[in-house]
């Protein structure tokens, strides 16, 4: 199965670099015939989709935000779980679940929802420029990065 490791966030803005170091730690690791690693995507939406094209699998790894959530937690979910845009305006309101119904309506080759696993790790800050985490995403980088290794390789093994 064709797989695409896909970091994405801002190497710039503070915690949102955590999905690219994760992408670049995994595909260290896990570097092999049938993965494909670009561990530096800082976009998104429409221009998500020439990225995906032609993978039956993606492994995304992304920063998130939820209210009352925990620095350094993580989360693990498909694209069946995302929610599509109620009101699409133009081009810069389409989420990535919007995205990839539009593309699929367009014939593209894009992987069932089910095959793109998103591993997200909940941030302290995004908003201030620097090039280095929060110490709480730091310090507990050596637990989280261990764990989404061990789901990841298990994912790619199946």
């Amino acid at each position: 199965m064709r797989t695409l490791l896909l970091g994405m966030g801002n190497p710039i803005a503070t915690d949102d670099a955590v999905g690219l170091r994760l992408a670049r730690f995994l595909g260290e690791r896990l570097a092999g015939p049938g993965l494909d690693v670009v561990d530096d995507c800082s976009v998104g939406g429409l221009e998500l989709l020439p990225l995906l094209e032609g993978y039956q699998r993606v492994v995304v790894t992304d920063a998130i935000r939820t209210r009352g959530g925990i620095p350094a937690s993580w989360y693990r979910f498909t694209a069946a779980r995302l929610t599509e845009t109620c009101h699409l305006s133009n081009v810069h309101d389409a989420n990535f679940a919007t995205a990839l119904a539009l593309g699929r309506r367009l014939g593209m080759a894009l992987p069932p929802d089910d095959e793109i696993h998103v591993f997200a790790v909940e941030i302290k800050e995004d908003r201030v420029i620097s090039d280095q985490m929060t110490p709480e995403l730091e310090g507990a980088w050596p637990c989280y990065s261990a764990e989404i290794l061990a789901e990841v390789e298990a994912l790619l093994r199946a």
